[in-house]
């Protein structure tokens, strides 16, 4: 039984570990802010995202709560889905690509549910100020925590500043102004979302012909047995 999900248990369990392993190493060892530098591309930028996935935000504490339950219902969702393709017998690559998506969505939900609970600092919500305030230091473990479960922050530490320019003065809209390309932060389970929607989008066709012709394997074997039936109806008549 097990052996049928071999892809996706793999998948999601060694996607989670990467991604809760380099979060916890991260803000167990590190202050927020620039951590280090691979030259002017790629930089390890701890930050601590209270919203949604590469840094953006969402509608404050409701909006957090209502992101964390939504993300729970998608990975249930994802579970049930993830078995009905292993079963149909999809190929391979799509059972991975969903397979990275949902372990994606899973790493940040433990990020949400537990870290507010278990460490003692993180980036703290001050209603007075209506913001979110950064802590200083380096962060550890603690029964005290700093957030109730399902409002803490998510880990995020990638940052990759490709390309730096600037738009010319006739440019519409952002005229005159500095670009960036890619501007968000982002962490292990962002980049695993990432890639199983953009591994889809690639081999979308690929993956449809293997459909096609598992249903008309199916299709096939049944229609002899559909034929017996017929004709032993016929003799019996």
């Amino acid at each position: 039984m097990l052996k049928r999900f071999k892809i996706p248990l793999i998948t999601i369990f060694s996607i989670l570990f990467i991604d809760q392993f380099i979060k916890i190493y991260i803000k167990l060892h590190y202050p927020l802010g620039e951590v280090g530098k691979l030259g002017d591309w790629c930089i390890i930028h701890f930050t601590e995202n209270p919203g949604m996935a590469f840094g953006f935000e969402f509608g404050g504490d409701f909006g957090k709560l209502a992101l964390s339950i939504f993300r729970i219902l998608a990975c249930v969702a994802g579970v049930f889905y993830i078995r009905h393709i292993t079963k149909k017998r999809e190929h391979w690559g799509f059972v991975l690509s969903v397979s990275l998506i949902l372990a994606g969505a899973m790493g940040n939900i433990l990020d949400s549910a537990f870290y507010g609970l278990i460490f003692d600092k993180g980036t703290m919500f001050n209603p007075e100020f209506n913001e979110y305030l950064p802590y200083d230091g380096i962060a550890n473990f603690s029964s005290n925590g700093y957030a109730p479960t399902m409002y803490g922050c998510v880990v995020d530490m990638f940052y990759f500043p490709i390309v730096n320019g600037h738009f010319p003065s006739w440019f519409p809209i952002w005229g005159g102004e500095d670009f960036q390309f890619f501007r968000p932060i982002f962490n292990f389970a962002d980049a695993s979302i990432s890639g199983g929607v953009i591994i889809i989008i690639l081999f979308q066709k690929k993956f449809s012909k293997k459909t096609e012709a598992v249903e008309d394997e199916n299709r096939n074997s049944t229609e002899p047995e559909n034929r017996s039936d017929a004709t032993l109806n016929t003799n019996s008549q």
